[in-house]
């Protein structure tokens, strides 16, 4: 991986870092490159069970990297080419895909400012720990774009779709607190405390039972857009899976015997 993205492996926790804090974690292209590359990596690893997604400095991530971008835009322009905007196929929605098809937990270590594509990352992973000081910005609009990095997929169905298409049509910043009214933040911590926690969270998913943790995934994403009776058959099919898996008899046992189960994994 670049060193604008750090990529790391320890008992079965990857912990995929955004490193770009001069420039509070802008994503220029090498960035995205090395963002989507760690995450598809983290994605088709079998020994990884959860993903933990964080950053350097004081920001997050504030989405695109401007400078590259008018830049970029000054050169289609001369050339008569559209090439800037590939970028969303390119790099934003395979990163967005990997981050939220993998079967497996991912966290996101929310440090400082998520904006743009950095609320489409953050939003895209399963749970948020958040620093009591960070914000967001659905900032798409002030640029004159439309949302992308998923947000129009996940924003609603985190907030519902009237005040998505309030913080959409009227971009704004919003603090930590208001982001866990609104149930985008999943657990609110000092900023101190912010990495401790964050890993916390996420080694206690990969230390957890990573069938049943993914069926579940796979089963928050099908029942949100299908009807009750495709949604219990997707059920019975996940449970099945999950109610093979050698971690489920692993856990019968251990709570028959009173003790605390060591998944496996599998």
């Amino acid at each position: 991986m670049a060193d604008t993205v750090l990529y790391e492996v320890t008992d079965g926790l990857a912990t995929v870092t955004i490193n770009r804090p001069d420039s509070m974690n802008a994503m220029n292209t090498e960035a995205k490159a090395a963002l989507r590359d760690a995450v598809q990596t983290a994605a088709a690893a079998s020994e990884v069970r959860a993903v933990l997604l964080t950053a350097t400095g004081r920001a997050f991530c504030v989405g695109q990297d401007l400078k590259e971008h008018i830049s970029s835009l000054t050169a289609d322009r001369e050339a008569g080419t559209g090439r800037t905007m590939s970028t969303v196929q390119e790099h934003y929605n395979p990163i967005v895909r990997a981050l939220t098809e993998m079967p497996k937990p991912v966290v996101a270590g929310v440090n400082g400012v998520a904006a743009g594509a950095g609320l489409g990352f953050a939003l895209a992973a399963d749970y948020r720990v958040v620093a009591d000081t960070a914000k967001f910005t659905t900032s798409f609009a002030g640029v004159a774009l439309t949302a992308d990095s998923g947000v129009s997929w996940t924003l609603p169905r985190l907030i519902g779709q009237s005040r998505a298409a309030d913080l959409l049509l009227f971009p704004r910043s919003f603090g930590a607190q208001e982001a866990y009214e609104l149930g985008i933040a999943n657990k609110l911590v000092p900023e101190a405390d912010l990495a401790s926690e964050a890993l916390a969270v996420a080694r206690a998913l990969a230390d957890g039972p990573t069938v049943a943790l993914a069926a579940i995934k796979e089963s928050l994403a099908y029942g949100a857009g299908h009807p009750l009776r495709e949604a219990l058959e997707k059920e019975d099919e996940l449970q099945t899976r999950a109610g093979a898996s050698e971690d489920h008899l692993i856990a019968v046992e251990a709570f028959v015997g009173k003790t605390k189960p060591r998944y496996l994994g599998r």
